[in-house]
């Protein structure tokens, strides 16, 4: 049996996408546990998650527990297959339908993503849509695949009975961010594997994607402490502390330099747009009648 639960602080969100993407894939003997505001109070997604664990603990017969977001739609109607098929090596600890390797730090992706099977649609300007590298399969760049990662996205994450018995989200980290990255980490240390699974999934979210920096940069740097030195050697930067600062440093400045770059070659395409056109208006201006 496969079980699906949502933590809920906004119930108008939740029937118009979780309860959907459920409803849609859910089997017959399928439970669903949306744990509302009512049970929620200030507490943080940390421990309302570790509620949903507990939940999930009295189950019988449970193949998979799989946890979304309130906003994160499930669209793969072959959902069930996919998680079971992901899920079939008893190595595997947790599975996910974006991940990436090389990852140090809650900031997944700025590790090198190997999918990311999702779509974000935004309502800002009138609406619109973002498709991830992978949310159309056969489209997929070169360097994309299915497989083991360091960490995956947590808006959709399929937990097995292992996870379920062993695993619990750390509390003391904050309230929101780093979840999915701490709980990887706790995977891999215990020697199971970060699975991904094309799984499509629309994550329905603002443009705005960290709404509350203070909150991001605590979490970054508690987790970040934590995690400093128990790394795998793929996922660090050799040397102390001070050599890594000036690593972060030194990439911070050419990750400027290189989005100054783009803004550069967007502005040069732009005028080249502008001059064609013009020359194809004046063109047509001096055609003969």
């Amino acid at each position: 049996m496969i079980a699906f639960a949502c933590a809920v602080t906004d119930h108008a969100l939740y029937e118009r996408f979780a309860e959907r993407g459920i409803k849609l894939v859910a089997e017959p003997d399928s439970k669903v546990v949306p744990l509302g505001s009512a049970g929620l109070g200030d507490a943080s997604i940390f421990r309302n998650y570790n509620l949903l664990l507990e939940e999930a603990a009295k189950m019988e017969d449970l193949e998979a527990l799989v946890i979304v977001h309130q906003d994160a739609e499930i669209v793969d109607e072959r959902f069930c297959a996919k998680v079971r098929s992901g899920l079939q090596d008893p190595e595997v600890g947790i599975l996910g339908c974006a991940g990436a390797i090389g990852v140090r730090n809650i900031a997944w992706w700025d590790g090198s993503v190997t999918i990311a099977s999702f779509s974000h649609r935004y309502e800002e300007y009138g609406g619109g849509e973002i498709l991830g590298s992978t949310f159309n399969w056969e489209e997929k760049p070169p360097e994309a695949r299915e497989g083991e990662v360091d960490v995956i996205d947590g808006f959709m994450m399929a937990l097995p009975p292992w996870f379920v018995e062993n695993i619990r989200f750390d509390e003391s980290l904050g309230q929101f961010h780093g979840y999915d990255f701490d709980v990887c980490q706790q995977v891999r240390a215990a020697g199971k594997k970060v699975m991904t699974e094309h799984i499509r999934v629309i994550h329905h979210h603002s443009l705005a994607l960290i709404g509350d920096v203070d909150g991001w940069i605590a979490a970054h740097m508690r987790i970040a402490e934590k995690w400093d030195g128990k790394l795998s050697p793929a996922q660090t930067i050799p040397g102390d502390w001070t050599e890594r600062a000036r690593w972060a440093e030194a990439r911070r400045d050419a990750a400027l330099m290189q989005a100054n770059a783009a803004e550069l070659a967007r502005d040069a395409a732009v005028s080249d747009m502008v001059r064609q056109l013009a020359n194809v208006q004046r063109s047509a201006s001096w055609r003969p009648a």
